[in-house]
């Protein structure tokens, strides 16, 4: 079937050729030739946004650029390409181009329209391209070559007696899929022809302008909306009375054009549905693209042309991408879903060319469009090959994850003295990996709701706590928690129950929850005491004192710290016995007790020492200096908070290191010592900015403004 369109291009889509065909569109000398707007279809209703983009295509297609002031020789032909996921809006932007640079007289020759295809089952051939574009143009058919270099060759000589004749002309060939489909159409000579190609692929190797689209903004997402419904209906008033709504809608649909009409054109029909009330059903259905089908366009249907003609190595990693944890991935997981010792790298840089994946976070990173990845998700969901196919690739990113995090968390809790780590180059690098993958670790901790996998994100969570506690992430540390809780439960193991009470329990307690810690932690103790675990019931009387101190139940944290301690001792534990001593000497000293809190916390100061653990020295150093000072000994105290401060500086650990100073400011503060209680105000809110804990760094430079 062959389509014209007012008799200035033809759409071959679908035609039946055994052998070489002609057609043509005749321009008689009774009726006037094609003007600049007789090829271009209609302007996309309700466009909106897109200036900088719209200004390239303006700048590429403006022939005074040709009249540089720089000397330089001009280029004789400006081809520009117009690249982008499907459903961004390329044809769109592409014939708002066409129709402004017309406005303004640049191209006097006409403009041509050219479908071809490029993602269809049976795209249009340069062949044919150049046969319709020829017709167009007013070739007889009987001058029409069979051959293809020859009908380019006509092809260009044609337009440039168009150019003198008439003047430039723009080509507007939409939907390539191929440098090959389009590089015949290229205009030859120093004419003032453009060239304009739309492409799902970048197409760099037609020396093009590249003007590459990504989603709307936020603003020009609720411009679209808005303008969709009140040009159906100009009292509708949906959009502007409720932007909380339209915002959710607006995400819910990526920001993405395509998706965004079809939610427009679904409300424009339902006139009595509020935006909030679609929005919500968006949000709560299994798979928001059976939504987004107005039943003339869908948004899987853009995506499953894209994803038809991917080469199976490309379509696996697509697929399998969408089920990466968190908002991108790294090349490393992206190996463990598809299962390769290295990454896909030449894959993924096809699918980024083709505007399927996008870069992430970093240069390593790789990144869906969200509706790609509900698509993803919709496919492999979809087969019960693909399905089967998908559980393996979580398993493998699940043991991936727990090797790298295992190694990372040894590094965390390494001190000189113990084996060092086999993997990451050291603390630093180990924290840097953590911090990359923190987003995904999290996420992936959720699959263990799933009983195959239980196991595996319940061990997961036991190399986490450490580091989001480093990181101050308590809250996070909480929902890590409760998740391994309920993975451990799954797997069956009552001992992993036992210690994911206890990780429970420390989360909480990092949070302020400190009556549901105590409850976590007496779990974790009577689940370790029934299975005769002396360890494990000894760390979590250990961690259940911390709690209980804190609640103030002081009497009780003491004869909790006082049994773990006991109990590490009776195992010939020094590192644990010495965490014990620590914690027994902070309750010692709220008991009012503080000359036992002073032996307590050199009692603990030694046996880190002992150990080579310089970080939780610097902190019974600290415990030991607050104590110090209560007992009235301020030069100890002194001497004790400077080595505390020089482990947690060796550390990096801002945080602490803050409280140290601010300690530090006090003593100085009770002596009358302004100038230094300022200084180390000044260096503690320094320390806690760095820490990320802007509050605390105000109130320190407050309480150094105050000894002015």
């Amino acid at each position: 079937m062959v389509t014209e369109y007012d008799g200035d291009h033809l759409d071959f889509q679908g035609g039946k050729f055994t052998g070489p065909f002609t057609a043509k569109a005749e321009y008689r000398e009774h009726a006037p030739a094609p003007s600049a707007l007789d090829a271009l279809p209609a302007r996309a209703v309700g466009f909106t946004g897109r200036d900088a983009e719209l200004r390239a295509l303006l700048d590429a297609f403006d022939p005074s650029d040709s009249d540089s002031d720089s000397g330089a020789a001009p280029e004789a032909v400006v081809v520009a390409a117009v690249s982008g996921l499907g459903g961004i809006g390329k044809t769109a932007l592409a014939v708002q181009a066409g129709h402004e640079a017309c406005a303004k007289g640049w191209f006097p020759g006409g403009v041509l329209f050219l479908d071809l295809h490029g993602y269809d089952d049976e795209p249009v051939t340069a062949e044919q391209a150049l046969e319709a574009l020829l017709r167009a143009l007013g070739t007889e058919p009987e001058h029409i070559p069979a051959r293809a270099d020859e009908r380019a060759a006509l092809y260009r000589s044609t337009l440039a007696n168009r150019a003198r004749e008439r003047g430039p002309v723009l080509v507007l060939a939409d939907n390539a899929s191929s440098p090959t489909q389009v590089r015949s159409l290229l205009p030859g000579g120093d004419t003032g022809h453009r060239l304009l190609v739309t492409s799902r692929d970048r197409l760099p190797q037609l020396g093009a302008r590249l003007v590459a689209l990504d989603e709307l903004t936020p603003e020009e997402a609720y411009d679209l909306l808005d303008r969709a419904l009140r040009i159906a209906h100009p009292t509708d008033s949906r959009i502007a009375d409720d932007p909380e709504s339209v915002t959710t809608l607006a995400t819910l649909c990526g920001h993405l054009p395509l998706a965004l009409q079809i939610a427009a054109a679904l409300l424009v029909v339902d006139r009595d549905k509020p935006v909030g009330e679609f929005a919500a059903e968006l949000a709560e259905s299994r798979d928001r693209l059976d939504h987004l089908d107005d039943g003339e366009r869908s948004v899987r249907a853009a995506f499953d042309l894209s994803y038809k003609r991917l080469p199976p190595e490309q379509a696996l990693v697509l697929r399998l991408l969408a089920l990466a944890p968190g908002p991108d991935a790294s090349n490393e997981v992206v190996a463990a879903l598809v299962g390769t010792d290295t990454p896909p790298v030449r894959a993924l840089e096809a699918l980024a060319r083709a505007h399927l994946v996008e870069r992430g976070s970093g240069r390593r990173r790789w990144r869906l469009h969200d509706l790609v990845r509900v698509f993803g998700v919709g496919v492999v969901a979809g087969d019960m090959g693909l399905a089967e196919e998908g559980e393996e690739a979580r398993r493998r990113v699940l043991d991936f994850y727990y090797s790298r995090a295992d190694a990372a968390d040894d590094w965390l809790r390494w001190f000189p003295g113990k084996p060092v780590p086999g993997r990451f180059g050291g603390r630093g690098e180990a924290l840097g990996w953590l911090d990359g993958e923190r987003v995904g670790l999290v996420e992936a901790v959720g699959w263990g709701e799933r009983e195959r996998f239980a196991d595996m994100a319940w061990r997961l969570t036991t190399c986490l706590g450490e580091y989001l506690g480093w990181r101050r992430y308590f809250d996070v540390r909480v929902g890590v928690g409760r998740a391994g809780l309920k993975a451990a439960g799954r797997a069956g193991e009552g001992e992993s129950e036992a210690s994911a009470w206890d990780h429970l329990g420390l989360a909480l307690r990092g949070a302020g929850r400190v009556v549901e810690a105590v409850e976590a932690h007496t779990a974790a103790r009577d689940l370790h005491q029934g299975s005769g675990d002396r360890r494990g019931e000894a760390s979590a009387w250990n961690n259940l004192g911390l709690a209980l101190r804190q609640v103030g139940r002081v009497v009780e944290a003491v004869e909790a710290h006082t049994a773990a301690r006991d109990l590490h001792q009776g195992s010939g534990d020094r590192h644990r016995e010495a965490g014990a001593w620590n914690n027994l000497g902070l309750a010692l000293r709220e008991a009012d007790r503080v000359a036992e809190a002073v032996e307590a916390h050199t009692a603990a100061r030694d046996l880190y020492q002992a150990a080579g653990d310089r970080h939780r020295e610097a902190g019974a150093w600290g415990n030991l200096g607050v104590a110090l000072r209560e007992a009235d000994r301020v030069a100890e105290a002194v001497e004790a908070h400077g080595k505390a401060l020089e482990g947690y500086r060796e550390f990096e650990d801002w945080y602490r290191t803050g409280q140290i100073l601010h300690n530090l400011a006090f003593i100085h503060k009770a002596a009358d010592r302004s100038a230094e209680a300022r200084a180390c105000w000044l260096q503690a809110a320094d320390a806690y900015t760095q820490a990320g804990d802007t509050a605390k760094a105000d109130q320190a430079r407050t309480w150094a403004d105050e000894q002015q």
